[in-house]
C-alpha cells in the first residue's frame, strides 16, 4: 500500500537535494554569497506555518467569542471609567458649592466684624460721651456742695458772731441796767409792760 504522503515526500527529498547542489556550485564557484536551503513540511514554508498558526489562533478565538469577552471587558472598563468620571464631576461640584458657601461666610464674617468694629465704635463713643458728661456733672455737683460748705460755714460764722454779739450786748445791758436802774425802775417797766398786753 502506498503511502498518501509518499509523492510529497519525494519531491521534498528531490527538492533537498537540489538545493544542497545548489549550495555546493555556489561554493565551488568561489562566491562569498551563501544560499541554505529553507525547510519545508509537506510543502509549506515556515512563513505560511506561521500564517496558518495565526490563522487559526483567529479562528479559535472567534469560535470561543474571545473578542466578545475582550469588548465586554473594555466596555464594564469603560463604564467603570465613566462612573468614576460621574463621581469625580459630582464631588468636583459639591466642592465648589462647600468653597462657595465657605467664601460666602467668610464674607458675611468679615462683614459681621465689620459692624462689630463699628458698633463698638459707637458704644465706645457713647461710653466716653456718658463718661465726659458723668465727670461734668460730678465736677458741677461737688463744685456746688463746696459752694454749700462755704455758704454754711458762712452762716455758721455770721449766726456764731451774732450770737456772741448778742450775748455780749445782753451782758452789757445787764450790767448797765444793773447799773442803773433800781427796783423802782423795774417796776415802771414792768407795768408798762403789762400794759401793753
Amino acid at each position: 500500500m502506498a503511502s498518501p504522503h509518499a509523492p510529497e515526500a519525494v519531491n521534498a527529498a528531490e527538492e533537498a537535494k537540489l538545493e544542497h547542489a545548489d549550495t555546493a556550485m555556489t561554493l565551488a564557484e568561489g562566491t562569498k554569497e551563501v544560499h541554505h536551503a529553507e525547510p519545508a513540511a509537506f510543502g509549506i514554508t515556515p512563513g505560511m506555518w506561521v500564517a496558518l498558526a495565526m490563522l487559526t489562533l483567529l479562528i479559535v478565538m472567534i469560535v470561543k467569542k474571545v473578542p466578545s469577552l475582550i469588548t465586554s471587558g473594555l466596555d464594564n472598563s469603560i463604564a467603570q471609567i465613566r462612573k468614576q468620571l460621574d463621581e469625580a464631576k459630582a464631588l468636583r461640584a459639591e466642592a465648589e458649592a462647600l468653597r462657595k458657601e465657605y467664601a460666602d461666610k467668610i464674607a458675611g464674617a468679615e462683614k459681621d466684624a465689620a459692624a462689630m468694629i463699628d458698633h463698638a465704635r459707637h458704644e465706645a463713643d457713647a461710653i466716653i460721651a456718658k463718661a465726659e458728661a458723668d465727670t461734668t456733672a460730678l465736677v458741677a455737683r461737688r463744685e456746688k456742695m463746696a459752694e454749700d460748705k462755704i455758704s454754711a460755714a458762712e452762716r455758721g460764722a455770721v449766726d456764731e458772731l451774732r450770737a456772741k454779739a448778742a450775748a455780749a450786748a445782753t451782758a452789757a445791758a445787764r450790767k448797765l441796767i444793773a447799773e442803773k436802774h433800781g427796783a423802782d425802775a423795774d417796776t415802771s417797766l414792768v407795768d408798762q409792760a403789762i400794759a401793753s398786753i
